[in-house]
């Protein structure tokens, strides 16, 4: 079929990364935005803007907030066709107790997990969420959409396709394909030194194009490698399910055994017991930590089998100073504040799982790294799109000839999938400050703003990219990057009119995840004036290329 082996890994190189590019595309995209979701939260919700804090005290700021939740109503809802009966009104039984922060947020979230009467699965909990102040406790809008966290960061592995999963299978095959992809890439090409580290601008379209593609690919190879495979271990779990399917059974006896061996209860005693002061099993715990060498803060406290005799208390410390995601647990009696166990150091294998998801989520506190990961993703972004405008300049010609139409739907997809998705990510945030707070369900509105504003851009793509038909450069790229600079720079004024936070403001108080947020919109908007400008000066009709690619390129 091929004449050789690299003009084998040339065509797979070609065609897997042109179907998953897509999807690969707004992976690398939304994942680099969510480096920093905690910020675009703050600058999402302007009753969130003050500095972050540390984990307050549960007696009593927390307790009293935990006692006072109830599921959502969404919850309840979803877990009505798995129950016998009618659903109560009211839930008096409350499981689970918990609460997370980071050093970079300001609000703090907690949840709580209660037990369903005639449930099918008994284990199965209905869930409430409630976010508050945490240096008062009191209670901040729920329904106000956090658009770092809550809908960028999950559209980064998930797509926020949740039906059965499909967003993570998608992400999962996108990045399986990625990894053949990279190692394909270096395969295909013979003179790796000279072709990778090269970049002709002044070249022809196609020529600058392929050296740009090269020059992002391996600039951030390893990046780009570690990336792909760190995700997929983080969901191995979701894509090989065997614990909860084939080996149920064995897990349910595993999670009793475990529980022998740890001293950590599994299941509730059924005796009510009250709980002790969780502010001195915190104290206690953060001596154990300082005793180690290792003081810091609470990073995660939960409360197991609430109110009864077997319940516990687990706190972990905060790790933002190592890589490895750990938090060094320990873990007390909920009636008494005895210490029941503290987590023992992890196996060689758990070290290189931690190490790993660590790397990935990139919880630490280090904000050069943070940047470099930003860099990296959008350096991924970029060798995704010329890839795209490679495969588009490369064939426009014989397919006009042919009167074939490939070139102009990659073109047009190409166009909604790279300036179309920044076009609809600037508009959830005009949505954001444009609805009126009132609004019910305003989270849902600006979700629909988002995915409205994004199927216009696809029918601008496609509307717009006829003259490929005819060989020449579409004008739909050049118009959504004036789009994107006209929404960016509005985004900044919105933000200045509704909230008062100028960036003279936010920059002469030193309070970066604002001012930070509005600055990289007024950078993208230079930078999408920029490229409009010089794709109106490549818009003239380009003379055939005359044998400039490389061999194997000439076959991708």
């Amino acid at each position: 079929m091929f004449q050789n082996f690299r003009l084998a890994m040339a065509w797979v190189h070609t065609w897997f990364g042109l179907f998953l590019g897509f999807v690969l595309m707004v992976v690398f995209f939304f994942g680099s935005l969510s480096v920093f979701d905690r910020e675009i939260d703050r600058w999402a919700i302007p009753e969130s803007r003050f500095e972050p804090q540390p984990m307050p005290s549960f007696d009593e700021i927390l307790k009293p907030v935990f006692e006072d939740m109830q599921p959502s109503r969404e919850s309840v809802d979803q877990m009505r066709s798995r129950v016998d009966g009618p659903m109560p009104e009211h839930f008096d039984t409350p499981v689970r107790w918990g609460v997370y922060t980071t050093h970079r947020d300001p609000v703090l979230g907690l949840f709580a997990g209660y037990q369903v009467p005639n449930a099918h699965n008994p284990d199965e909990l209905v869930w409430g969420t409630r976010t508050i102040d945490p240096r008062t406790g009191e209670s901040l809008p729920d329904d106000q959409l956090k658009i770092g966290s809550r809908f960028f960061y999950p559209l980064h592995y998930s797509l926020n396709l949740h039906w059965k999963d499909l967003g993570y299978w998608i992400v999962g095959l996108a990045a399986l394909i990625m990894l053949v992809a990279l190692v394909t890439g270096v395969i295909m090409h013979r003179k790796l030194f000279r072709e990778l580290f090269t970049f002709r601008p002044n070249k022809s379209n196609q020529r600058s194009i392929l050296d740009l593609h090269n020059l992002t690919g391996v600039v951030a190879l390893p990046f780009h490698f570690m990336f792909a495979f760190t995700g997929l271990v983080i969901f191995a779990g979701i894509y090989f399910p065997v614990t909860h399917t084939q080996l149920e059974p064995l897990h349910d006896l595993h999670e009793v055994m475990e529980s022998q061996e740890t001293g950590l209860p599994h299941e509730r005693a059924g005796v009510a017991a009250p709980i002790a002061s969780v502010d001195a099993m915190v104290a206690e715990a953060q001596r154990r930590w300082a005793a180690r060498d290792m003081a810091g803060d609470v990073g995660f406290l939960a409360l197991q089998h609430v109110g009864d005799a077997n319940g516990y208390v687990s706190i972990y410390r905060a790790g933002t100073d190592r890589i490895a995601l750990t938090g060094e647990g320990i873990h007390f009696n909920a009636s008494t504040g005895e210490v029941l166990r503290e987590d023992p150091p992890p196996s060689a294998v758990e070290r290189i799982d931690e190490f790993l998801t660590g790397l990935h989520l990139q919880h630490f506190r280090h904000w050069l790294l943070r940047w470099l990961y930003v860099l990296g993703g959008l350096t991924g972004c970029a060798c995704i799109a010329t890839g795209f405008l490679f495969f588009v300049e490369k064939r426009k010609r014989q397919h006009a000839k042919r009167g074939q139409i490939g070139s102009r739907v990659v073109d047009a997809l190409a166009v909604t999938t790279v300036t179309g998705m920044l076009i609809a990510t600037l508009g959830i945030l005009i949505a954001n400050r444009l609805l009126p707070v009132s609004l019910p369900a305003r989270g849902t509105w600006e979700q629909y703003c988002f995915w409205g504003i994004w199927g216009l851009a696809m029918v601008h793509a496609f509307w717009r990219t006829a003259p490929v038909a005819r060989a020449r450069l579409a004008p739909a790229w050049g118009e959504q990057c004036w789009a994107i600079a006209v929404l960016a720079v509005s985004a900044v004024v919105l933000n200045w009119i509704t909230t008062g936070d100028h960036l003279l403001k936010t920059l002469s108080a030193g309070y970066w995840p604002v001012a930070g947020v509005d600055l990289f919109m007024l950078v993208s908007a230079l930078v999408a004036v920029l490229t409009a400008r010089r794709l109106q000066r490549r818009a003239r009709p380009q003379p055939a290329d005359s044998g400039e690619l490389s061999g194997e390129a000439a076959h991708a």
